[in-house]
């Protein structure tokens, strides 16, 4: 929420500065998220008064003015504008000034040929306008030579986050009323006795008077309203009150009410706009002005009818179902309560008769619609967090005084449809909580002070009467943090946790040890991490779900983050589908994170996965290797394989379950090409991976170039190592004899893995087989039909003593042995 400081000190009577205000909301638990001094960008701009103005004698449209800047001699400038004169007033740029508009820098330069020393500027050129038709005229009593962020009355604007406990805040009144708590001013208004408004009194608070028509008794003669007004929903809308103010002529806000709503980000329409707007940035109160001609019967607050459509402020058309709050006529609906007005009943400059609304809705019910709709508004924030259920009257008032003293014309009798639910909470609160829950010692007294300051009601048994704006206050622990805050957040020390004695044992969980290896060897692999969102568009959520339920969340961001993922290799392939779309000749990348699932009786299933993405070129076109090389289905199992040892797993002992023919999308599921991927499986049913490249219906569904190659490692079925309870690495000792390397060349069917031929070689004697490796694949002359050749590299390490010849043609009829139970044969 932004405010300027002068809309402040309309609220707070304190000579704080800016840097002092600022310090103080930090203190107090409203976070500063910038501070902006518009008198920045007006700097080297002055008031200057137009002497003459000649034309250009190069240019018939140009006209070489001489210009008073109060500093004695007069300056040139060569100007465009149609309304440039003689004897007029305007906002000079001088050499130097930035031009907030475009951020052009002014400079001393000649026009056609004649030197000008700087710019009569236009409202859009110093941003307070959209009007460019001519510079800016100021009045003839401008005092030249001023700085014009001194004339103009720039204030410095704050923007706080306000947390979503504290919809009392969403005003400026409320800002002051927490800074006078705090002790930076004295509150002005409302009243700190927290006695109710009359009509007329926020208007002279501003310095006018908006109701001239008073009887001798002091009261106004008010006639009747002359509209039905009530509420058939008390569920969705429990108040609704109105009246009609008749005779109102609508225009241009005042300046003092633009520069406000400006910098607080609203752009002024019209008066009678820019008053509810006023209001609710005010006092955190959304209000509605309806123009009366447009309207047609009885303006009530009932629910809406299934079908019933509204083409609301913002020119698109909802639909409504029968759950929905809404205001309507004899007609047709009007306004989606709490959220947004409708089109068809707003006012325009030919307004002349107006019915103002202001109402309290049912919160949930309000949030509700809003996320049903898809629809964010100023006003929901407010209604769906809680309003002031207390501010009815009052607000209604204000908004009276406003219109009158603004537009003029004559109010009505107030109509008042049904009751909030202002009924105060009382909490039992005792003192001691803030010292055992705050953490900082606060004397009893100046906790009854503070609470006070804050509108609380405290008996002497401290019982404590809530006001009704103040919805986040439940029990004693909500008393605490008011005061604990008001005393001052930063007076609340930094405690260290006990530990215990000697040295700190790790805190890592196993899972987090392995996310922390697994990050530095894919990295060290040459891999990229990357981050990418946990939410998904539905299309390519269900393209990964392999037919689970998915998490689809009711009110997202957008469209493309509404469903969570079941995989990270979507959000890794839109990543990559980025860097090739700005030139990026391949990516290698890889993130750890979280699938989402849900579980039985809808249970949250969360699994932590690392995901890789292997797009466009492996390596690029050179001299000696030519075309330049793209991934293939082994360069993804090289890279499950070794971020699956690095975590420990047996990689030695897994099996690679390849695709069947016969089953669609093979063993790596239907996301993955069938005949070029696979699982990594530690047994017949535990897969720790897969892995392959992907099919090219996925890679059309992602409009992303192909081939590329994935891998997924599902870290939650990793078995944990034995003996993984310590935190010390055991002492390396190297073997004493030099290894032995035997080959061995095999004919084996075609259709057998490699991998199962290397796993059997491997257990033929697991005493001395220390490692077994392919070397050559070879199909071809000399190989029969329906076979392959396949060498295999096998290390034999000795242990107590060399290997003799014969201990090692045992071990070499082990390893023949072991292969023929696969149907491999020894080649002669």
């Amino acid at each position: 929420m932004k405010f300027s400081i002068e809309w402040l000190k309309d609220f707070l009577d304190t000579d704080a500065s800016v840097a002092e205000i600022a310090a103080a909301l930090n203190r107090i638990g409203h976070e500063v998220e910038g501070i902006e001094d518009p008198a920045d960008k007006l700097a080297g701009f002055r008031v200057a008064h137009v002497l003459t103005a000649a034309r250009h004698p190069d240019a018939d449209k140009l006209q070489v003015l001489t210009v008073d800047t109060g500093d004695g001699d007069p300056l040139q400038v060569v100007c465009g504008a149609p309304n440039a004169r003689a004897g007029m007033k305007g906002v000079l740029g001088l050499p130097g000034a930035v031009v907030p508009a475009n951020g052009m820098e002014l400079r001393k330069s000649a026009i056609r040929g004649v030197e000008s020393n700087g710019m009569m500027c236009s409202t859009r050129e110093l941003e307070l306008g959209d009007d460019h038709d001519g510079i800016i005229e100021l009045p003839a009593d401008a005092p030249v030579g001023t700085a014009f962020a001194d004339y103009h009355g720039t204030s410095p604007v704050i923007e706080v986050a306000i947390t979503p406990n504290r919809p009392d805040c969403m005003g400026v009144a409320g800002i002051a009323r927490d800074l006078a708590a705090a002790g930076l001013g004295t509150l002005r208004f409302p009243s700190p006795s927290g006695e109710g408004l009359g009509e007329g009194q926020y208007a002279q608070h501003l310095g006018f008077s908006p109701l001239p028509t008073l009887s001798p008794e002091g009261e106004r003669a008010l006639v009747p309203c002359p509209v039905e007004i009530r509420t058939d929903d008390p569920d969705g809308c429990p108040a609704f009150y109105g009246r009609v103010i008749r005779g109102v002529t609508n225009g241009a806000a005042p300046d003092w009410m633009q520069r406000r709503l400006k910098a607080a980000g609203q752009r002024p329409i019209s008066a009678l706009v820019d008053v509810t707007n006023y209001l609710m940035l005010a006092f955190g109160r959304p209000a509605h002005v309806y123009d009366l001609a447009k309207l047609s019967g009885a303006v009530v607050a009932r629910r809406a009818k299934a079908g019933e459509q509204v083409l609301a402020l913002n020119e698109k058309t909802y639909t409504l179902d029968d759950t929905m709050t809404v205001i309507s006529d004899a007609r047709e609906v009007h306004d989606i309560a709490g959220i947004m007005g409708g089109e068809h009943s707003g006012v325009s400059e030919g307004t002349t008769d107006v019915l103002l609304e202001i109402a309290y809705f049912n919160p949930e019910r309000i949030g509700v619609t809003g996320r049903k709709l898809g629809l964010s508004s100023d006003a929901r924030t407010r209604f769906e967090r809680g309003v002031d259920p207390a501010f009815l009257d009052d607000g209604l008032a204000i908004l009276t005084d406003l219109i009158c003293g603004l537009c003029g014309g004559e109010p009505s009798e107030v109509v008042r449809a049904g009751q909030a639910p202002a009924a105060a909470k009382v909490v039992a609160f005792d003192p001691g909580l803030t010292a055992k829950l705050g953490g900082v010692d606060v004397p009893a007294d100046r906790q009854r002070a503070i609470l006070e300051s804050l509108d609380f009601s405290v008996g002497s048994d401290w019982q404590v009467t809530c006001p009704p704006r103040r919805h986040d206050i439940e029990g004693p622990a909500d008393l605490v943090e008011e005061v604990v805050r008001i005393h001052g957040l930063d007076k609340v020390e930094s405690t260290a946790l006990p530990r215990a004695d000697g040295v700190a044992r790790p805190t890592a969980t196993p899972l987090q040890l392995i996310e922390r290896k697994l990050r530095r060897s894919a990295a060290a692999r040459g891999l990229n991490e990357a981050v990418t969102w946990s939410f998904l568009p539905v299309g390519d959520a269900e393209h990964f779900s392999d037919g689970a339920p998915l998490w689809v969340l009711e009110n997202p961001i957008s469209e493309d983050m509404k469903a969570m993922r079941p995989s990270l290799l979507p959000g890794l392939i839109a990543a990559a589908k980025r860097n090739a779309d700005r030139g990026a000749d391949g990516s290698r990348l890889f993130e750890i994170g979280r699938r989402y699932f849900r579980g039985e009786g809808g249970a949250s299933d969360e699994r932590p996965t690392l995901g890789v993405i292997l797009a466009g070129e492996k390596a690029s076109r050179g001299w000696a290797s030519g075309k330049a090389a793209v991934f293939d289905a082994f360069d993804a199992k090289a890279e499950a394989l070794a971020l699956l040892e690095a975590t420990g797993a047996p990689v030695d002992n897994l099996m690679v379950m390849p695709v069947l023919s016969n089953v669609e999308g093979g063993e790596a599921g239907t996301q993955f090409h069938p005949g070029q991927s696979a699982t990594l499986r530690l047994g017949p049913k535990t897969v720790l991976a897969r892995f392959g490249m992907l099919h090219p219906a996925t890679l059309k569904a992602f409009d992303i170039d192909g081939p590329v190659a994935a891998v997924e490692l599902f870290l939650d079925a990793i078995p944990a190592k034995k003996g993984a309870g310590g935190f010390a690495r055991p002492a390396y000792a190297p073997p004493a004899l030099q290894a032995v390397t035997r080959d061995f060349a095999f004919l084996v069917p075609a259709a057998l893995a490699a991998g199962d031929l290397v796993r059997a070689v491997r257990g033929a004697d697991k005493a001395a087989i220390v490692a077994a490796r392919v070397f050559d694949v070879f199909t071809g002359q000399g190989v029969p039909e329906g076979h392959k050749s396949i060498a295999l590299e096998v290390t034999l390490q000795p242990g107590d003593k060399t290997f003799t010849d014969a201990e090692i043609k045992a071990i070499a009829d082990k390893v023949v042995a072991a292969a023929a139970k696969l149907g491999a044969e020894l080649r002669g």
